[in-house]
């Protein structure tokens, strides 16, 4: 971009004297050009979005001279927008400039809820001399905490009053979070089976397709590397929520939760046959049919034919 703007401030200034990138501009054209002539607006020339020659070269001027924009002088709502793009760290550099912008609670409320979207002490009365800023830097630390030691990590959350010691507490910040490393958050909820049951059922599978489910499932809890009794534990309750979901859905099609599982279990097999450059030898849509009804026979070929094609077209349900 700012290449961009060079080349049109000087081709400006070349057709000021009378040049253009082609070369000589005749002296009957460019003699009426000139840049002190700022009411004869025939002469400007727009850029492509249709921004005026003259203005953006006025406003250059004048950031040169003038230094940066000054955040406070735009409204507070574009202010914030643009100041929630930094991290903490750049934040308290900017609050060095912008103090009355980068210390408002609101901006710091804004940046925690938004990274952490479930707290206990967002449903409290907070405390005398509570502070969101303060309450990010514990977050943050409490996260980088958890991705080295997750027990670690959740005690501490737990110390400062951000969590509930209530396993449903910690299923709905897990759920709201982005910022835990997810092979951290495998091994903790291989550990805490409670913590798992509250996260499962924080899930709603209405009306989504078995394939788009199971990706949205391991998602928010990533499956194991290798075949197991954890991935099988996620697979069956994974199978209990998506039925409890869809109670209609299931009756009409006739499929129970062990259906689902078997299913589940084929939609993963199917995946890594599909995308693995390993195999030569693509299970091809007849077999899939044909394999999926030997182990599951109510389901319909309709419907195995309808699976076979979501991994096809979009790909690994656990990538």
């Amino acid at each position: 971009m700012g290449q961009g703007l060079w080349r049109v401030a000087r081709n400006q200034q070349l057709q000021h004297q009378g040049y253009n990138e082609q070369g000589y501009l005749t002296r009957e054209h460019g003699r009426r050009i000139t840049t002190n002539n700022v009411s004869n607006t025939s002469h400007r020339k727009q850029t492509q979005g249709g921004i005026d020659i003259y203005h953006l070269l006025k406003t250059r001027k004048s950031k040169e001279q003038e230094g940066f924009i000054n955040l406070e002088m735009l409204p507070p709502e574009l202010s914030f927008t643009i100041l929630s793009y930094l991290n903490a760290t750049d934040l308290c550099l900017a609050s060095c400039v912008w103090q009355d912008l980068a210390n408002d609670e609101l901006l710091w409320q804004g940046l925690c809820k938004s990274t952490w979207g479930h707290c206990s002490i967002y449903n409290k009365n907070p405390p005398l001399g509570f502070s969101f800023r303060k309450l990010y830097m514990q977050l943050d630390e409490g996260s980088l905490t958890f991705n080295a030691n997750p027990d670690e990590g959740v005690n501490y959350f737990m110390s400062k009053g951000i969590l509930d010691d209530s396993p449903k507490e910690i299923a709905k910040f897990i759920f709201c979070t982005r910022t835990l490393n997810w092979k951290k958050l495998r091994i903790y909820l291989d550990e805490r089976r409670d913590v798992l049951d509250d996260l499962v059922t924080l899930h709603n599978f209405r009306n989504q397709f078995l394939p788009n489910a199971l990706r949205e499932f391991f998602r928010h809890i990533h499956a194991p590397e290798e075949r197991g009794e954890y991935l099988e534990t996620l697979i069956t309750k994974f199978s209990h929520r998506f039925c409890a979901c869809n109670p209609d859905l299931m009756r009409e099609l006739g499929l129970s939760p062990d259906a689902v599982y078997v299913l589940c279990y084929s939609l993963i097999l199917l995946s890594i046959d599909l995308t693995s450059p390993h195999v030569k030898n693509k299970m091809s849509k007849r077999e899939f049919i044909r394999n999926t009804r030997r182990a599951a026979q109510n389901i319909s070929e309709d419907f195995v034919g309808h699976l076979y094609d979501n991994i096809y077209l979009i790909g690994h349900v656990a990538a």
